[in-house]
């Protein structure tokens, strides 16, 4: 019976390649997509926005950390795809008693383009996986290459969350971006997501203050708001998509990363 590892170290048995996939992450539903797999992908989140067809029409299973059980039954999956931050443990654990789970763990570029590797073989589409990761790590190494062209590293502080502010720290995908970015994390020292107060933000004196626009739904408004906090630091909007969904949104992530890493060396930066 084949067997597959996930990224938590886990086994799980698949006896034929899996015919009704329910998708718990977004990024990953997405990657679903463009590996082919309409047919097979029967249940996904209310936050899977992408592809906006399937978002229309794919059932839907509560959020990424609110499973209906009784939808999640009613489509008999034979797989379903998680990830262990965007998921909760508990609704993971009832799945994974019921159902095949495999579950992604993502915090570098490389346990991204691993994670779509292994859902490639996962999905009988291993083929579609390794063209897609070649297109990744050419748009990958173009960002390198327009980091080198930065005179400095761009001292960054990437904000997620508004009451309280909630920066991105290490041991996240973001904060791998960031450094890939030639950028360097103000909050590289810490762990995860930090709460700062108005005078951290100061003190961390950012070259860059970038507003996500997701999960917090910063908008212009708010850049006056941070201005007046940190009047020395340049404060623009990010598309939160770009930064963080580590499927095959990358495609078009990575080039506005680039993007943004030229304006900036055009500039002087």
């Amino acid at each position: 019976m084949p067997h597959f590892i996930d990224q938590l170290q886990r086994e799980i048995y698949l006896p034929t390649a899996p015919v009704r996939i329910v998708s718990l992450v977004p990024s990953q539903t997405e990657l679903l997509f463009d590996l082919g797999l309409e047919q097979e992908v029967v249940g996904i989140t209310k936050f899977c926005v992408h592809p906006k067809f399937w978002a229309k029409q794919k059932p839907k299973i509560g959020g990424t950390k609110q499973f209906h059980f009784d939808r999640i039954e009613a489509l008999q999956p034979d797989l379903i795809i998680a990830n262990k931050e965007e998921n909760y443990k508990e609704g993971i654990e009832y799945l994974a008693e019921r159902y095949p789970v495999w579950i992604s763990d993502i915090f570098t570029w490389q346990d991204a383009m691993r994670m779509i590797a292994q859902v490639g073989e996962l999905t009988s589409r291993p083929t579609e996986a390794q063209t897609l990761l070649g297109t990744l790590q050419a748009s990958y190494e173009q960002l390198k290459q327009a980091s080198s062209m930065l005179a400095y590293p761009v001292r960054v502080l990437y904000l997620i969350w508004r009451e309280p502010y909630m920066a991105v720290g290490k041991d996240t995908f973001i904060h791998d971006m960031l450094n890939a970015c030639g950028f360097e994390n103000v909050c590289g020292h810490l762990s995860r997501y930090p709460e700062l107060a108005y005078e951290d933000i100061k003190a961390l004196a950012p070259d860059l203050i970038m507003l996500s626009s997701e999960p917090y739904p910063f908008r212009q408004k708010h850049i006056a708001e941070l201005q007046q906090i940190a009047p020395q630091s340049r404060v623009e909007l990010a598309d939160g998509e770009m930064f963080s969904w580590y499927g095959s949104r990358m495609t078009k992530g990575l080039p506005y990363m680039e993007a943004i890493v030229r304006l900036l060396a055009s500039e002087g930066v």
